[in-house]
């Protein structure tokens, strides 16, 4: 299987993959949201999307900052509407 190079490919992976998570994690995000627990409730499905995409990306493409970025992205930025502290 030939590694992802392209980093346009890569951030659109990396959104597929956490939009999955947040997705089939909709309870965790909201209460991890409110609670400000967001990654300690989501660290095994983060963990598994982040090895999942590292194994499907080249290294060339700067990959953790490609993962971070949509982890921010899709799973905080789209939780903007949830009430808050963090907020």
């Amino acid at each position: 299987m030939n590694l992802i190079d392209n980093p346009d490919q890569a951030r659109r992976l990396a959104r597929a993959i956490l939009s999955d998570v947040a997705m089939y994690n909709k309870e965790k995000v909201e209460t991890g949201i409110k609670s400000d627990t967001i990654f300690d409730l989501l660290k095994d499905e983060l963990e598994e999307g982040r090895q999942h995409f590292l194994s499907r990306v080249s290294a060339d493409v700067n990959p953790e900052v490609i993962y971070g970025t949509a982890v921010v992205d899709v799973l905080i930025k789209r939780a903007g509407k949830i009430e808050s502290s963090i907020w």
